[in-house]
């Protein structure tokens, strides 16, 4: 799931938002270097098959981006209520979500043909993210990684609300990370990995102490926990290459999947070292500004339109061009819908909060600066 930081720009940790823009960058990668005719998705050619041995890794920029929100949700929900926390993560991310699910929606009813079909029902059911809970498939595969954001995010509500986060962060990922080999080592149960979370634990767990360290924190049972949660999040990538590999038939190096996870811990845990980049404030914004919606455009929509284009020897410049596209459509959904409805949609369910006596009000005991958006 593509996350933005929760606060305001003067407050942004930018060396995440080049990291996302990475991440984002080695998914689409993957779609269109790998994925194709593989997923079942319809999509009857890959785009770029030379490039499959190196693509076929593009897929863990998924877990960079839940490492990246266990930081960024961490950040977000300091001094704010569970009500106020829940407003800005809804407000966030429903807007963008509903206008880019419509466009690949409509794009998809115009342009799918016979290899992609789409209905009314899909739409409504997808209306509520985890459409196939309601009997329908997603409008685009990528909407899952959104579903276990969302799962993640109603957690730290919840644990929030009992008082326990981040106040008990410690013994909150300790059972966290029990549950997850207990199920991932036994029963292997899909309920207990969807409601836990049991495949990408680690790396939201990673990103939470990692966050526990930029706030200044130093003690052995941070370092000792932090250690276990990236030797959980190592396995956990690990455990997924079968699956993967019987899904699209697919030869992972274990090695390979292990030093990528080590080193995007590590790139993270730098790059929340760095308060400035050698780069223009405006343009590192942009690109982590766009990652969301560039995520959520980029899969689904392209391969309607690269199929409708028809048979073609050289799919490399219709690639460019639909890849090209979706960065300029992200950041143009970027400017003028996501910040402004996110804005919008803050302040209507702030005030309707406020009606019903809930308090959604950043706490009194933190002060204004780098006080959360």
């Amino acid at each position: 799931m593509v996350e933005a930081n929760d606060r305001s720009d003067q407050s942004r940790v930018p060396g995440l938002d080049l990291l996302r823009l990475a991440a984002v960058a080695a998914v689409i990668l993957y779609h269109y270097g790998f994925w194709g005719p593989a997923s079942n998705d319809g999509a009857p050619q890959i785009a770029l098959p030379y490039l499959a041995a190196f693509a076929q890794y593009g897929f863990l920029g998924v877990p960079v981006f839940f490492t990246i929100s266990g930081f960024v949700i961490a950040y977000s929900a300091e001094g704010r209520t569970p009500i106020g926390f829940a407003i800005a993560r809804f407000s966030r991310i429903y807007p963008t979500f509903l206008f880019c699910m419509t466009l690949t929606f409509v794009t998809t009813l115009l342009l799918g043909g016979t290899h992609f079909e789409v209905t009314f029902a899909q739409w409504l059911a997808n209306l509520f993210v985890a459409a196939p809970a309601l009997g329908q498939s997603y409008v685009d595969t990528s909407y899952w990684s959104l579903v276990i954001e969302i799962v993640f995010y109603a957690w730290v509500a919840l644990f929030m609300a009992l008082g326990l986060f981040p106040r008990r962060i410690d013994l909150l990922i300790l059972v966290w990370l029990g549950i997850t080999f207990a199920n991932e080592l036994t029963i292997d149960a899909p309920v207990f990995e969807k409601l836990f979370i049991a495949d990408d634990s680690g790396f939201f767990a990673v990103g939470l102490l990692t966050y526990e360290y930029y706030r200044g924190r130093r003690d052995l049972a941070l370092f000792c926990i932090l250690a276990l949660s990236a030797g959980t999040s190592v396995f956990q990538a690990i455990h997924k290459l079968e699956r993967l590999g019987v899904h699209t038939n697919g030869s992972f190096d274990e090695r390979v999947v292990a030093a990528i996870c080590l080193v995007s811990i590590a790139a993270i845990f730098v790059a929340t070292r760095i308060r400035r980049l050698p780069l223009p404030a405006g343009l590192v914004l942009a690109a982590g500004g766009i990652t969301y919606p560039l995520y959520l455009l980029h899969m689904q929509m392209g391969y309607t339109i690269l199929t409708a284009a028809g048979p073609v020897g050289h799919a490399e410049p219709w690639t460019a061009a639909i890849v090209s596209g979706a960065i300029v459509l992200a950041w143009v959904t970027w400017r003028f819908v996501e910040r402004p409805a996110h804005r919008w949609t803050k302040d209507r369910m702030t005030a309707c909060a406020a009606r019903f006596g809930w308090n959604s009000r950043p706490r009194a005991d933190v002060g204004n600066e780098g006080k959360p958006a």
